[in-house]
């Protein structure tokens, strides 16, 4: 998706459409506890000019300031410190917008603008790295808003870094997983590691930036998982999001961590 400008500002613009009513929509993309339920673990206080907070585990986390609170069509928030540190010449704060506009079939479109005031090209590479960057977890947006929402939920964020190709490492971490050569609406049996965790593939996407493979967890453990693949420098990089949903989410997601973390150590050390 190309990134936008004029002589200020660039930014990119990215969109989706969920089966959810607004107000559904709104919980989950304007509050800590929907945040949590499909991206990571978020705390935003609901007011302009409350602090808000992603929590990434071992990335680190960022920090901003809601800026835009009209619920439930416009939010807007802006993070002053959202770059690796170290860059040269510093980072911009980066603005993000989001609007929320319900349709006449009942579903709603979500539009997200990522923008920042500069006119220097070389903060393109860094736009155009949300489009793949939030992929994944706006399938996951949609399945939770689909199958879940509303659901007390818990989440964790599981990576490990591989000495292989990022052809083997994938190949290596679909078959362990059980997932080599999945289709969207296979059923399979999770992992090699736990008994009866079975799930439905719910999408597939391999392209040259990353690979992920989303599954909707079954009962007793309903829930997401997100599998997936990146090569930041040509180093591959598995990493798993798992997101459990209902009165059990803490003890499933406790289990499956446990289990799913010594798989990964075992399979790429």
């Amino acid at each position: 998706m190309p990134v936008h400008h004029d002589d200020q500002k660039r930014w990119i613009e990215l969109g989706l459409t969920v089966d959810a009513g607004p107000e559904q929509v709104w919980r989950a993309l304007a509050t800590g506890a929907g945040n949590s339920a499909w991206f990571t673990r978020t705390e935003i206080e609901e007011k302009v000019g409350g602090a808000i907070r992603f929590d990434f585990g071992d990335a680190g986390d960022s920090a901003g300031e809601v800026t835009e609170w009209d619920p439930p069509r416009r939010f807007g928030y802006v993070e002053r410190e959202w770059a690796e540190r170290g860059r040269s010449g510093g980072a911009p704060p980066l603005a993000t917008q989001i609007t929320v506009t319900h349709r006449l079939d009942g579903r709603c479109d979500i539009a997200m603008v990522h923008s920042v005031i500069t006119d220097r090209t070389d903060w393109d590479t860094e736009l155009e790295g949300f489009e793949s960057g939030w992929t994944g977890h706006f399938a996951v947006l949609g399945n939770y808003l689909r199958h879940f929402a509303g659901r007390r939920a818990v989440s964790y964020h599981l990576s490990s870094a591989s000495q292989d190709s990022p052809y083997e490492t994938w190949k290596r971490y679909t078959e362990v997983m059980h997932l080599h050569g999945v289709d969207v609406g296979d059923l399979r049996t999770v992992g090699t590691t736990i008994d009866n965790i079975n799930g439905q593939v719910e999408r597939v996407q391999q392209d040259d930036q990353q690979r992920h493979v989303l599954v909707r967890l079954a009962e007793p453990l309903p829930g997401l998982a997100l599998f997936g693949m990146s090569t930041p420098g040509g180093k591959a990089t598995v990493s798993l999001n798992a997101f459990f949903y209902g009165d059990d989410a803490a003890d499933d997601a406790e289990v499956t961590c446990t289990a799913w973390q010594r798989l990964l150590e075992h399979t790429f050390g």
